[in-house]
């Protein structure tokens, strides 16, 4: 399963009383793919405020990015919790929604070490026929899915990618030591283009959501060869990649890109609980920067 280069974790569009907005998200997904120029797409990830997402909801989101998108990109759907027996299920409605793939974080607050790692993702990736892509996210889930650990889950035949946001130094060792089939993402917009020079493949992304056909252009460019110019495109996508979590302070995803959207055209809606809206500084800051 070949998932592209540029991946675009999506929001979830709400309507005003705080639910899925389905004509919006049949919007959002046209525009990712056509405007965008998104390669996949994941729903129902933390971008898509997964943790305020009911199982519902979730399973609508699958078959309907599955039907809406109608093989124009693959779709991942977000099946990852703290709860193996949960996620196994989940990942089941997933591949029953024809999903191409699921996307699994490491588990979280439970903090196990890294043989429960292994064992929750071994777990879930022996419960279906989907490819599976790791997600390795410290900053919120607490833990580390080890280079180790990596390897080990590598060898799983549906085990395919993952995407982590870990340090280059991290993602380099797993590179330099994974099967050649095994692709790593970055999950850093800011380290798109540290981690192709390091030989990584791609990017799953927030900041595609607004500059997705630059950030095309710029590992375009890289792939070429002409590394100058991806340097240049990075310069130019670079506050764009920091300004969507640093708004002037940091803010927590997907708050300012949801506000982003909004002013370029497309308004996504606001927030579930306990996040909340952008408020007048962080709004004046956004608008400045896309």
């Amino acid at each position: 399963m070949d998932f592209g280069r540029l991946i675009t974790a999506m929001v979830t569009p709400f309507d005003e009383n705080g639910q899925i907005d389905w004509d919006t998200t049949g919007r959002l997904i046209d525009y990712l793919i056509d405007e965008q120029q998104s390669d996949t797409l994941v729903v129902s990830g933390t971008t898509g405020e997964s943790p305020t997402l009911t199982e519902e909801e979730k399973a609508e989101l699958f078959r309907y990015a599955v039907k809406h998108a109608a093989g124009r990109c693959k779709i991942i759907a977000g099946t990852g919790s703290n709860s193996t027996a949960h996620s196994i299920h989940l990942t089941k409605v997933a591949e029953d929604a024809g999903v191409d793939g699921v996307l699994l974080v490491a588990p979280y607050y439970n903090k196990p070490n890294q043989e429960g790692l292994y064992q929750h993702f071994k777990a879930i990736a022996e419960s279906t026929k989907l490819p599976v892509m790791l997600y390795n996210v410290p900053g919120r889930t607490g833990i580390n899915i080890s280079v180790e650990t990596t390897l080990r889950l590598a060898e799983l035949n549906n085990v395919v990618a993952t995407k982590d946001c870990a340090s280059p130094d991290q993602l380099s060792q797993i590179i330099a030591a994974a099967p050649d089939s095994f692709r790593v993402y970055s999950g850093d917009d800011s380290a798109t283009l540290t981690t192709l020079a390091i030989g990584g493949y791609g990017i799953v992304s927030v900041a595609s959501h607004i500059i997705g056909a630059k950030m095309k252009q710029l590992i375009e460019s890289y792939l070429s060869g002409d590394v100058k110019q991806a340097a240049k495109w990075h310069a130019e996508c670079y506050p764009v990649f920091k300004g969507l979590f640093e708004c002037p302070h940091p803010v927590p995803n997907p708050v300012a890109v949801k506000y982003a959207l909004g002013l370029r055209g497309l308004p996504v809606g606001g927030v579930r609980l306990p996040l909340v809206p952008a408020n007048e500084a962080e709004a004046a800051f956004i608008s400045k920067l896309v």
